[in-house]
C-alpha cells in the first residue's frame, strides 16, 4: 500500500491536463470579453469581401 501512495508515475500527465484546462477556461473568458469586437472584425471583413466584386 505505501509503495501504491509513493508512486508518482501519472503526476507529470495530471499537471498538463491541469495546465490545459487553464489555458481553455482562460480563451474562453477572453473571448466571452471581447466577443463583440471580434464579431464586428469578421462582420468587417465580410462587408469588405462582398464589396470587392469577388463572384461566388
Amino acid at each position: 500500500m505505501k509503495k501504491m501512495l509513493l508512486d508518482e508515475s501519472g503526476q507529470g500527465m495530471v499537471e498538463y491536463g491541469l495546465i490545459l484546462g487553464l489555458i481553455a477556461v482562460a480563451a474562453i473568458t477572453a473571448i466571452i470579453a471581447f466577443k463583440d469586437d471580434i464579431l464586428g472584425i469578421f462582420t468587417r471583413s465580410g462587408t469588405q469581401l462582398d464589396n470587392a466584386g469577388i463572384p461566388d
